[in-house]
């Protein structure tokens, strides 16, 4: 038996073919970032255009390049339309080149996102700041290995905030006693769960929104407030380490949906819908738990959740 889902599909595609293909209502088509909250805002913002916006939108797979799909949305040819979770300043050179050079790409309000250093809530007495973290005794709690130097988790290796931690730690002079770990996501998530369950410590970088936050009681570390010249990062350069210093707080993120200004013409409807959507971490937090931990499938929960918060929606949509 067809799903309903598929018998409207095909209503829509037989509706085409009879009237004939409509140029401001072309087909959206969405990047495939690969982290989990990228992939589930993407999936609720595809729910919304195929469902109450009566339009029509598809994920890209293997559009998971950020690069690729910020030129595609130059273009404005439909290679790619959405940007789903652009992190700034992280993406600073896409921001620079097609919004505010070009002026090619658009974007809603962003919602804010933090990266920090945390542990679980259970060692939070011990591990408060930094300053905790320069004490012999509390780094050999974290040495895993056995070599005198404690372990925490810096990221991937292809991502720039892993080398972000590691200058970080430099700058605080924590280098003889710490070093870093640097995993895939999945591989950390499966030792933090682990390490959480037998009340084992362990140090590890995080951000929001994810879900390990809706999952697990964990604190970040308080770091230094940030002053003048306490941040000088150069993370292209051969010697990175050396020439980068960054001694404070991160800024929070600043997160947006960009989408391409040629759906203004193309599809204007959506454009205005990805122009004013406005996103709350605490939701977005909700979304990647069931996603990511619960592995539901995210056409499922995004469609879920439109159809239980569609004042929301409409207010997004109007």
């Amino acid at each position: 038996m067809k799903s309903i889902r598929n018998i409207a599909a095909s209503a829509l595609i037989l509706l085409g073919s009879a009237s004939g293909a409509s140029a401001s209502d072309a087909t959206v088509t969405i990047g495939d970032l690969t982290w989990t909250g990228a992939r589930a805002i993407g999936y609720v913002i595809q729910a919304i255009i195929n469902g109450p916006m009566g339009s029509e939108a598809v994920i890209k797979e293997g559009l998971s390049d950020g690069s690729v799909i910020a030129a595609g949305m130059d273009k404005g040819d439909g290679s790619a339309d959405v940007y789903t979770d652009l992190w700034m300043p992280n993406r600073q050179g896409i921001w620079d080149k097609y919004v505010d050079g070009a002026k090619t790409v658009g974007h809603n309000t962003p919602y804010l996102g933090t990266q920090q250093m945390y542990v679980p809530s259970y060692m939070a007495d011990m591990v408060k700041t930094v300053d905790d973290l320069r004490k012999p005794e509390i780094a050999a709690m974290f040495d895993k290995d056995g070599n005198g130097k404690g372990e925490y988790w810096a990221g991937d290796a292809g991502w720039k905030s892993t080398r972000m931690w590691q200058v970080k730690f430099k700058s605080y002079g924590l280098s003889d006693l710490w070093e870093p770990e640097i995993l895939p996501d999945a591989t950390f998530k499966g030792q933090l769960k682990a390490a959480i369950n037998r009340e084992q410590p362990i140090l590890f970088y995080y951000w929001t929104p994810e879900w390990v936050h809706a999952a697990y009681d964990i604190s970040a570390i308080e770091e230094p407030a940030r002053t003048d010249g306490c941040e000088n990062m150069d993370l292209d350069k051969e010697d990175w380490l050396e020439a980068s210093h960054f001694a404070c707080a991160s800024t929070d993120a600043m997160i947006y949906v960009a989408y391409s200004k040629s759906l203004e013409t193309r599809n204007p409807p959506v454009a205005k819908f990805l122009s004013q959507i406005t996103l709350d971490p605490a939701v977005v937090n909700q979304w990647i738990l069931r996603i990511g931990r619960d592995k539901l499938d995210p056409r499922d929960v995004a469609e879920e959740w439109v159809a239980n918060n569609m004042n929301t929606v409409n207010e997004w949509i109007n």
